[in-house]
């Protein structure tokens, strides 16, 4: 685990601008071995790279590449992928828990698709989370949005009720089912549904 903070670290001294974050990032994706799932262990499965695909509907940003690659994540990949799930609200950026992405990266392999998630909410300001629970009962006082550890999405092409089934059988994390709003989320919290 230690090897692991030490290439996160050297890593982020290629990227100064955004030090604090990728090492806050870092400790995410240590964390994450000591919660991984054996459904989550298909991401681990041996490969060379993995892959994401991830469109923003409202700012029209798309993200498509690897974000791992040969045993490490790419922070260049997880700046793009910060930058595409900001709060477009308030144009304010946050880390992105990397567990996320291999949550998606796994879903997408069960579905069989490379259609892109529509990312409707990724990282949400503290101001617009506050904002957003006052205008909605759906809307958690400490969500995980606030740290990058959630995402709502749809996956076109998709049934919802199936992108919700492949969600909840990987218990990695939290499963949300807004059938009204057209979306599903997901986070790297416990696991739980609603």
């Amino acid at each position: 685990m230690q090897d692991l903070i030490e290439r996160n670290a050297l890593a982020a001294d290629e990227y100064d601008s955004d030090r604090r974050g990728f090492l806050k990032a870092g400790l995410f994706a240590a964390a994450a071995l000591g919660f991984w799932t054996p459904a989550l262990a298909e991401a681990a499965a041996p490969r060379t790279a993995r892959i994401v695909y991830l469109q923003n509907p409202y700012t029209g940003e798309k993200f498509t590449g690897e974000y791992w690659y040969n045993g490490r994540y790419i922070p260049s990949a997880f700046l793009e992928i910060k930058k595409l799930m900001r709060d477009h609200r308030v144009n304010e950026q946050f880390p992105i828990d990397p567990r996320l992405m291999d949550i998606l990266y796994v879903m997408n392999n069960r579905l069989g698709t490379k259609n892109s998630y529509h990312v409707l909410s990724g990282y949400r300001s503290p101001a617009t989370n506050a904002r957003l629970r006052r205008q909605s009962e759906g809307v958690a006082r400490n969500s995980l949005h606030m740290t990058g550890q959630a995402v709502d999405i749809r996956l076109p092409g998709t049934r919802l009720s199936n992108l919700r089934k492949t969600a909840m059988d990987l218990k990695s994390g939290g499963v949300g089912f807004y059938p009204r709003s057209d979306f599903v989320h997901v986070d790297t919290g416990r696991v739980r549904h609603w």
